[in-house]
Parts: structure tokens; C-alpha cells; sequence
């Protein structure tokens, strides 16, 4: 699979003036800019941009709210200029965020559990097959630098308690794990959004307090 010039993606979003800035504080882009530079010299051999990826985990069958507000969640992710992460296929909190991305003129990203694409999001842009079946939730949360859960079931539950068992920070949007999990609330690991641009938020928030690995 071709793996995309994301510097001329944004170049291209953002025109030329674009200049990226370095850490995460910026909601123009969110990238991390590292340059690697001839030892006496100022030669630029390479700039590799790392965007952060948000994981959004939620169940395929919820109602009309929850898909409202995960197609919103989808966009504001994508004008944070951040690629978004989820389970790939086309059906409830997975298709409504994927397609809120899109719209926004996002990147998304589909770790399937199949091994054919048949099942997928149309609006994926990477659709990746693992055969896996629900194995593919430790991909999901292990790939993301934040994520957010939005309303599901026991699927999106197991991702929750991975995604806290690796040390992840988890957003939870529409979904309530119950009091067991309130010792990682009280450690920061684990918070609670009332909207969509709430969520958002304070994965900014997070990202920009805890630095992700390029």
C-alpha cells in the first residue's frame, strides 16, 4: 500500500503560507514537525509530520443521537487537522464518525476485523484488513493516542478496559462503564465529555500535557 506525502496534504489544506508548528498546541494542524539536521551545517535531510490519531470506539447498533453526535465528533476531529481511528466498518458509531471526518476533509483510518473490505466505510482512507476478528480492539486502542468511546455495547467496553490496562487516556462520550472503573477516574486516566466539542477538548488538552511518541 503507497503510504501518502502527508506534508503536501497539508501544504495543500492550508496553503503555502503554512507553516507547522512544533508540539501540539496548535488547532490548525496538531503536528510535530522533526527535522534532522547535517551535524555544522543548517541542511534539512527530512521533515516528518506526525499528526496525532484519535480513537473513536462505539457500538454498530445505537440510536439517532449517538450517531449525531459521533459524525460531530468525526468533524471536529478532522478540523483539528487529526487523523481519526476506528473499528472500519460501515454500520452505527463507526460509519457516523467516519463520514463526519470525511466531510471535514479529514484522514480516516479502518482496522477491520474481516479479511475483505466488503463490510467497509466508503469514507475510509486506509482500510486495513486483520482477519482478526475481536482481537482487532487491542490494534484499535493501541494505535491511538487518545481515545474517545462513544455509546456501544461489550465491544466497546473491552476496548475501554484495554485502552486503560496499556495506559491509554480515554474519553468517554455517551457511555458509562460504571463505578468499578472510578479509581481511573480519580487518576486522570479515565474522564467523561458532555459533548462532542467537549471531547475534543480535552483530548487537546491531553495532548498537549502528555506529548505522544513520534
Amino acid at each position: 500500500m503507497a503510504i501518502p506525502n502527508r506534508w503536501a496534504r497539508y501544504k495543500g489544506r492550508c496553503g503555502d503560507g503554512f507553516q507547522p508548528e512544533e508540539g501540539l498546541g496548535s488547532d490548525r494542524a496538531g503536528i510535530k514537525v522533526t527535522a534532522l539536521m547535517k551535524r555544522g551545517t543548517s541542511e534539512v535531510q527530512s521533515i516528518t509530520p506526525r499528526r496525532p490519531v484519535i480513537g473513536v470506539m462505539g457500538g454498530s447498533k445505537v440510536n439517532r443521537r449517538a450517531l449525531e453526535a459521533a459524525s460531530e465528533l468525526g468533524r471536529l476531529i478532522a478540523r483539528r487537522g487529526w487523523i481519526l481511528l476506528n473499528g472500519g466498518r460501515n454500520k452505527g458509531i463507526m460509519a457516523a464518525s467516519a463520514q463526519g471526518a470525511r466531510d471535514a476533509g479529514g484522514t480516516v483510518i479502518g482496522i477491520l476485523p474481516d479479511t475483505t473490505a466488503a463490510k467497509a466505510s466508503p469514507n475510509l482512507d486506509y482500510v486495513i484488513l486483520t482477519g482478526m476478528g475481536d482481537a482487532r480492539n487491542v490494534i484499535n486502542v493501541l494505535s491511538s493516542d487518545v481515545v474517545i468511546a462513544c455509546t456501544g455495547g461489550l465491544g466497546t467496553l473491552s476496548e475501554v478496559m484495554l485502552a486503560l490496562k496499556h495506559d491509554k487516556k480515554v474519553i468517554l462520550l455517551g457511555l458509562d462503564p460504571g463505578p468499578e472503573l472510578d479509581r481511573y477516574r480519580k487518576t486522570g486516566l479515565l474522564r467523561e465529555a458532555a459533548t462532542p466539542a467537549d471531547a475534543v477538548e480535552q483530548a487537546a488538552a491531553l495532548l498537549a500535557k502528555h506529548p505522544f511518541q513520534p
